[in-house]
């Protein structure tokens, strides 16, 4: 059953597009979040076909979530908050897009993060899932840090604790680095037997791929293993070091975010720790908000 929009407020869609998945909420400021769908990953700098498949996909879900109708989608306003958009070139390609949309307001997925971990307040995220970087803003100052991407940054993600692990247990295959029990779950992952067939399923592959060993880099720092700890700590100690640097603009709150804020808490400096405080929402309200801030000021000029 459709929903009538003549009836409705405007309805707002909020998209948070990373490096593993695109999520899409609809919102009506009446009554609240009415729909949300998850897709495959939106992140510009690994193709933007598939970020436009991505984003289209989560909007779909959403929508059908919502109980409204596929066409429909044109009555939306859309905020998207998209990984990779930091680079000039790819934000103005997005910007770009014939989008389905009402209309369409873009920015980093750090930007709207941190938009709904403050409520729309100042303050200061990092995000470590598949990739890492912090952002903070207070007044009129902003700071980004990091957010290169798999391969030339991204220290401390899911991504990057992968990629160390994986050619830490080809060293030791090789017989170049010491014994880690990251070996035989990182084998097993794949379900190979020897070095190559790790090598075989990893060569050119994208960061979400590294990012599935994360989990077992973690599982056997927590059991112990020297190599493992060694790689976590590295990970903690940048992360914290980049929460260092985003305090120094002063921001009131601080949150960690993304499928590694939790699992890595335990290894931050206590100074560091000390000052997480939980997310008030998820990137995709903030998505909205950012949305719903633009509008207003585009309906106002």
């Amino acid at each position: 059953m459709g929903v009538n929009l003549q009836n409705e407020s405007q309805l707002f869609i909020g998209i948070d597009g990373g490096g593993s998945k695109c999520r899409a909420t609809i919102f009506c400021p009446q009554r609240g979040v009415l729909g949300t769908g998850v897709a495959g990953r939106a992140n510009p700098l690994h193709g933007l076909e598939q970020t436009f498949e991505s984003i289209l996909a989560s909007t779909q879900l959403a929508i059908t979530d919502a109980n409204l109708k596929a066409e429909d989608v044109k009555t939306l306003v859309a905020g998207l908050g998209l990984a990779g958009v930091n680079v000039p070139r790819l934000f103005e390609l997005v910007n770009q897009w014939q989008h389905p949309f009402a209309k369409m307001y873009l920015t980093t997925d750090l930007h709207t993060a941190c938009i709904g971990a403050h409520e729309g307040n100042d303050g200061a995220v990092i995000i470590t899932g598949t990739g890492s970087c912090g952002y903070a803003h207070v007044g009129n100052q902003s700071l980004l840090i990091g957010g290169h991407g798999f391969a030339l940054g991204d220290k401390g993600s899911g991504a990057w604790l992968g990629q160390q692990a994986a050619e830490h247990v080809l060293l030791s295959l090789d017989g170049f680095a010491e014994h880690t029990g990251l070996t035989q779950p990182i084998l097993e992952h794949f379900n190979v037997t020897d070095a190559m067939g790790i090598v075989e399923n990893l060569a050119g592959q994208s960061s979400s791929t590294y990012a599935k060993l994360a989990r077992i880099v973690l599982e056997q720092a927590e059991l112990g293993d020297t190599v493992a700890v060694n790689i976590v700590k590295q990970g903690a100690e940048y992360i914290s070091a980049m929460a260092r640097k985003l305090f120094a603009i002063q921001p009131t709150r601080f949150s960690m975010i993304g499928g590694l804020a939790e699992p890595l808490s335990s290894w931050l400096d206590d100074d560091v720790a000390a000052r997480v405080e939980l997310a008030m929402s998820p990137p995709e309200i903030g998505a909205i908000l950012f949305a719903q801030q633009e509008f207003a000021q585009q309906e106002s000029a």
